[in-house]
């Protein structure tokens, strides 16, 4: 069992190797972290020149540095780099196969416009084998009190809580499961019968509204640690990662957002 954090040398990357480590230390799992080199697909020069020491040596020192912060975030926790050759996406969602999790960071882009998370990073969230994590690039991506996790009835919004709940036991968090119905919706619908039953929802906070879906989630994120969602949903979360929503939930949480892509919920093809 892994957890892959994916790297590519920015500061901002931080604090998914920080959130990707202290996720490993909780799964009792080793952490990979995985450096998806993009020069090799251009065919340029990439060994040492008079000028430079190289693109691939420059690559392994990212790697050899991200294992280093690693391991002073959680001493002790196996940890191992790599250098692949490929473009971001393509080389995480092959690693997303053999994986407990996939953590990539995302990009502030000042406060009025919010963050940037990378094509891969969607990519990821629409196709990979595994839940993927985006943390923010802010140091406060632990400061919340919770897990919030949308639901809407759905196969993949069963598997956000089984996850969902399930980090919230490991890191001692309280659970809120927040259903949007949608307006056309009978009012005598418990759209949470479903989940009352789960074995990690005895104490769990069940809460039914009304209103749209990433407004009501983006409030909710300001007091999370974790914010869970499925794809390709029904219902309130409709079009969850291929439409609005999911870029509003992606670009604009207050706190890293979990996703559980509908290959996850498949499992291996």
């Amino acid at each position: 069992m892994k957890v892959v954090v994916g790297i590519d040398g920015r500061q901002d990357c931080e604090n998914a190797i920080r959130w990707g480590a202290a996720e490993a230390a909780s799964h009792g799992a080793a952490l990979e972290l995985v450096h998806a080199f993009v020069w090799a697909e251009f065919h340029v020069p990439l060994g040492p020149s008079d000028l430079a020491p190289g693109l691939r040596a420059q690559a392994d020192r990212i790697v050899a540095d991200a294992v280093e912060l690693a391991r002073k975030f959680e001493p002790g926790l196996p940890v191992t780099g790599h250098r692949v050759d490929g473009f971001p996406s393509a080389v995480l969602l092959a690693a997303s196969r053999n994986a407990e999790l996939i953590v990539i960071g995302s990009r502030a882009i000042g406060p009025l416009l919010g963050l940037v998370v990378s094509s891969a990073g969607i990519e990821l969230s629409a196709h990979a084998h595994c839940p993927v994590v985006v943390v923010r690039p802010t140091d406060d991506s632990l400061a919340g009190s919770r897990v919030v996790i949308g639901y809407d009835g759905s196969p993949a919004a069963d598997a956000a809580v089984d996850f969902g709940l399930a980090h919230a036991q490991r890191h001692g968090l309280a659970a809120r499961i927040v259903a949007v119905l949608e307006d056309d919706q009978d009012d005598d619908h418990d759209l949470l019968a479903g989940v009352r039953a789960h074995p990690l929802a005895y104490d769990t906070e069940l809460v039914e509204v009304s209103g749209h879906p990433s407004e009501l989630l983006l409030d909710w994120s300001a007091d999370a640690q974790l914010l869970v969602v499925g794809s390709r949903g029904r219902g309130g979360f409709a079009g969850l990662l291929l439409g609005s929503v999911s870029q509003t939930m992606l670009h604009q949480s207050l706190c890293p957002v979990a996703v559980v892509p509908h290959a996850a919920i498949e499992g291996p093809a």
